[in-house]
């Protein structure tokens, strides 16, 4: 019987359908390198270098490989390094890495820049020698198997296309050792066929001769010994994009597609040269070019598009068409950004040097060029310029998003890392904030050395002046006295009896053991406020809270006279609450820019560790305790605001205060997805203000089925005067508002959110793509002002009118009165 299907010699994988990383295992080295003295290697590696010095006393050679991928002659992604190897293992890795880009993504002129450093010696790097593997070979196929580079001995590989640095030694340079390591290479890959007897034979061949060459030349060449991924079938390169299939594939982690058929996927030739000379540089036909109705339509469209969108091939053509005539247009420049082939020296030119000639654009969009999407120097060092235009007030708001924006650089001393340090070294404020957040990040082993260094940067820049001097130590007094409160903690959480006990072990602790506490013997700056600075504790106003953390409640003197109280945690992430908290005061600055001030109550958060953290303590009354206590909202605020002549019998300016902060938080809490809302994470304050706590969900994670979509029980629409009084009228009203002026700021939303997606904060790190879709989705962009008007009402009606949760409330209360 006939059949259609391909023979196994005609199968082939396109390069463009293989979603899977690029990895490549180092193995080790391959050829004499000296082990314990500094011999002819070292002579040899700093023989060019005046200022180096070694001696015959250096100790054991400690060397790691560094890779970084270069697509076209352009670098790719953050490098990437082995761990350190000694002569006790000798110099074998064995270690697979990662690349930072996928099979799909690779170019035709794709190559791993490999480079062996040796740093036995103290702050001294040395390349013992740099390799340059080109991906795909001549016949446009990946390459596979075991691959032994050559080592261009004291040089730093060269990514550049064409390399000075390749892996392969050129056909005019090869001698008979060069011939006979590519058949070697061949033979040990099993290109070759093998007979054993001959094999042997052939082997000691080829190691006499190499022996012969080096003696001759007197120096033996090294080389590295790298693995790539193999296939079951060769691996053709395709251009992303370019082929259009019927039913595109769909790969799961282990999972390839054969395609039979060769001339299936093959592009269109002609169809490839015009995509082409679309994109040539027509310097004076570009500058008269204008759009026509319908493309400036489409370009409308594509501006109103949110930072989280993918263009489409059309619409990156279109933008590059009409470049020219969109630089005016300052919401155009990151769009633009977006359909640049960085792959393209040419094109990048162009694109940096048009950047420089756009309308400036907002803080907003500079910090989407912060995002990991941008990989750009030149793009990033623009934006941090645009960042320098924001105030203090401002630049307070994105500072928890700029450090995170740190890991999407390509070095450690960026153009980002020297701008914060120098705007923060200029506000106490400031540069308090910025060390605490930089110190949570040296707990992550991926973006130590990093953070590290900017650590390091931070402290220099300083101690330039005494007042520098001055505020250092007062930030390492700062950690000392956290550190002090982690082993409170730990003390108190030992003691046997209940809460009762442990605070009479708490306040023992500070008048006995720890008294130091009580007494500073220098201010202290507190980490939640820089500007509030604390001489102390006082033990018989301190306390420990009823929970399963047991969190501490500290009242500290102050310098002025006063007193603060603040709520030390330890055991529990305060990154998340950290980032919501942050929202809410950014969204309550946006609302009062507006002239709307929905009397928030913003109260600071600071993760000192991964693990720890302080909160600003707001005397305040839980939503269950009222309503336990008072039977109902407005009985509680008669106690302490009674009016007989105003609404309800308490003043109006308290109900007012009530109403605003209630359409506040509904509209926040929706927008960010908070969940696990109960009657005990809302409080009241006695003027009126209510306002959530703990955020362990977001995003729209919720433990409790069914949730509405909002918090707004019955109890807190019968304070309003039912669901037909008019001040109810006026909390929708409010909430209306809300949600269109904070939907106008969405693009700055997203773009912080995405700067927060490297963080590892629980409920982003699960799966950011899709936490920051879920912010979109709540924006509803899709809608005018007035249709979102009408959505934002049936929200709020659909979640009054909600039964099922106030079944779980009650089932809350029991587990809360029996815990």
């Amino acid at each position: 019987m006939g059949s259609n299907e391909p023979s196994l010699n005609d199968r082939f994988f396109l390069s463009c359908d293989i979603n899977l990383p690029l990895t490549v295992r180092i193995d080790g080295l391959d050829g004499e390198y000296p082990a314990s003295s500094a011999s002819d290697l070292d002579r040899e590696l700093t023989a060019d270098s005046a200022n180096s010095v070694l001696d015959d006393s250096r100790p054991v050679p400690e060397l790691y490989v560094e890779c970084v991928l270069y697509l076209d002659g352009i670098k790719f992604g953050l490098p990437t390094r082995t761990r350190l190897a000694s002569v006790e293992n000798p110099f074998c890795w064995n270690e697979l890495v990662t690349v930072s880009a996928k099979i799909r993504d690779l170019t035709q002129d794709a190559q791993l820049a490999l480079t062996v450093w040796d740093v036995s010696q103290p702050r001294i790097e040395i390349a013992v020698g740099g390799s340059t593997l080109v991906l795909f070979n001549r016949k446009d196929r990946l390459k596979t198997g075991k691959q032994k580079l050559r080592l261009w001995r004291g040089c730093e590989a060269d990514g550049s296309s064409p390399t000075s640095t390749p892996g392969k030694v050129p056909k005019h340079e090869r001698g008979e050792v060069e011939r006979l390591e590519k058949l070697l290479n061949k033979f040990e890959r099993g290109q070759l066929p093998r007979m054993d007897w001959l094999d042997r034979l052939a082997l000691r061949e080829i190691e006499n001769v190499k022996l012969e060459e080096s003696k001759r030349t007197g120096k033996t060449n090294l080389h590295l010994v790298v693995d790539l991924r193999t296939f079951e079938h060769p691996v053709r390169f395709q251009e992303l994009g370019s082929h259009m299939l019927t039913n595109p594939p769909i790969f799961s982690e282990n999972e390839l597609v054969t395609v039979g058929d060769p001339e299936v996927g093959r592009a269109n030739p002609s169809e490839n040269k015009q995509l082409k000379l679309a994109r040539v540089d027509r310097a004076v036909f570009d500058r008269d070019l204008k759009p026509n109705s319908s493309e400036k339509k489409a370009l409308q469209k594509i501006l109103k598009h949110p930072p989280t969108r993918i263009l489409s091939g059309d619409e990156r053509q279109l933008l590059w068409k009409f470049r020219s005539s969109l630089k005016m247009d300052k919401r155009a420049l990151t769009k633009f950004l977006r359909c640049v082939d960085w792959s393209d020296a040419q094109e990048v030119k162009q694109a940096v040097d048009l950047m420089k000639k756009w309308a400036p654009i907002d803080i907003a969009d500079a910090l989407e060029l912060l995002s990991p999407v941008f990989e750009s120097e030149e793009v990033r060092a623009y934006a941090v310029t645009v960042l320098g235009r924001a105030d203090d007030d401002e630049f307070r708001c994105y500072l928890l998003q700029l450090v995170q924006a740190l890991r999407y650089e390509r070095s450690d001393k960026s153009h980002l890392t020297f701008f914060l340090v120098d705007r923060v070294v200029q506000s106490p404020e400031l540069s308090s904030f910025f060390r605490w957040y930089v110190a949570v990040e040296l707990q992550d082993p991926s973006y130590a050395r990093r953070f590290y260094c900017v650590y390091d940067i931070l402290e220099d820049a300083l101690k330039k002046t005494p007042a520098g001097v001055e505020q250092w130590e007062n930030m390492i007094r700062q950690t000392e006295l956290t550190a002090q409160l982690c082993s409170i903690m730990r003390d108190v959480k030992n003691a046997r009896g209940g809460t009762k006990k442990m605070i009479e072990k708490l306040r023992q602790l500070l008048t006995g053991l720890l008294s130091e506490l009580t007494y500073f013997d220098e201010p202290i700056s507190l980490p939640l406020d820089p500007t509030v600075m604390i001489t102390g504790i006082i033990p018989s106003e301190s306390s420990i809270f009823k929970s399963t953390l047991h969190p501490l409640r500290l009242t500290f003197r102050t310098k002025v006279g006063g007193k603060c109280q603040i709520i030390f945690k330890k055991g529990d992430d305060m990154r998340q609450d950290q980032l919501v908290i942050q929202m809410v005061s950014l969204m309550d600055r946006l609302l009062k820019l507006e002239n709307l001030d929905l009397q928030l109550t913003p109260y600071k958060v600071l993760a000192t560790g991964q693990d720890e953290g302080m909160v600003e303590f707001v005397s305040s009354t839980s939503l269950a305790q009222v309503l336990g206590d008072y039977k109902t909202i407005i009985n509680f605020f008669q106690q302490y605001h009674a009016d007989e002549h105003g609404p309800f019998g308490i003043t109006a300016a308290c109900l007012e205060t009530f109403i605003r902060s209630c359409a506040g938080y509904c509209v926040i809490m929706y927008i960010l997805g908070v969940g696990d809302r109960h009657l005990d994470n809302l409080l009241l304050t006695k003027d009126g203000r209510l306002f959530h706590i703990d955020f362990g969900f977001i995003l729209g994670r919720d433990p409790k089925p069914f949730p509405p979509p909002m918090k707004l029980c019955k109890e807190m629409v019968e304070a309003m005067g039912g669901a037909e009084s008019e001040h109810y009228g006026r909390f929708k009203s409010f909430c209306c508002e809300a949600y269109n002026i904070l939907r106008k700021s969405s693009n700055l939303i997203l773009n912080l959110f995405h700067l927060m997606a490297g963080a590892n904060i629980p409920d982003i790190a699960s799966d950011p793509e899709k936490g920051i879709l879920k912010i979109q989705e709540k924006f509803r962009l899709d809608l005018d002002d007035e249709e979102a008007v009408q959505f934002f009402q049936s929200l709020i009606n659909d979640s009054v009118s909600a039964l099922f949760p106030q079944m779980v409330e009650t089932i809350h209360r029991w587990a809360q009165y029996w815990r």
